[in-house]
């Protein structure tokens, strides 16, 4: 959010815009320059058309490179990491994680960048980490609308990273809330 505390406008597809892109910060994987298309992706079979990486058939006379997605997920580089935290994470962790790659099927049908690196899991922890900006979004706005709790969102402008962190704990009858910063 601006420092206005406005809300930043919606652009046309439904997104909401954050820092990385408003010029300030741009994604030290996205490839520098655009890509002569097409392109195919060769570990995940994604193809570059039409100014994105999309699913759909290996064009003949594509050239080959890695895309961001492959390159993060090679690396162990996430744009993303959703915490899930609380005694409440012991005994709905299945649950949690089938959500979490639920929302990943959903994103990924049509953006082949947006998916899931890593699920760890821990006793009353689990953190999900990402190749984008927006599936930790999806991801945890999924977790609070099925499980309540309190989700906190913070986009860290010099690492390009998005950090979602939930938190309930066992008979805590937290309303549905997403925690503002100060001055948010």
């Amino acid at each position: 959010m601006p420092q206005s505390g406005a809300p930043l406008p919606m652009p046309p597809e439904g997104r909401r815009w954050t820092g990385a892109q408003s010029g300030r910060r741009v994604d030290p994987y996205k490839h520098p320059g655009k890509l002569v298309a097409p392109v195919l992706c060769p570990q995940c079979g994604a193809v570059y058309r039409a100014g994105r990486w999309q699913w759909g058939p290996r064009p003949a006379d594509a050239q080959e490179t890695v895309c961001q997605a492959c390159h993060r997920s090679n690396d162990n580089h996430p744009a993303g990491v959703v915490t899930l935290t609380g005694s409440f994470v012991r005994p709905n962790r299945a649950e949690m994680v089938r959500i979490a790659s639920e929302q990943e099927r959903g994103e990924k049908r049509e953006r082949p960048a947006n998916r899931i690196i890593g699920i760890e899991q821990g006793e009353d922890r689990v953190v999900v980490t990402t190749t984008d900006l927006f599936l930790p979004h999806r991801i945890g706005a999924a977790i609070l609308r099925t499980f309540e709790g309190t989700l906190k969102r913070h986009f860290d402008e010099a690492d390009y990273l998005m950090r979602v962190n939930w938190h309930r704990d066992v008979g805590a009858r937290a309303a549905a809330r997403i925690a503002r910063p100060p001055g948010g």
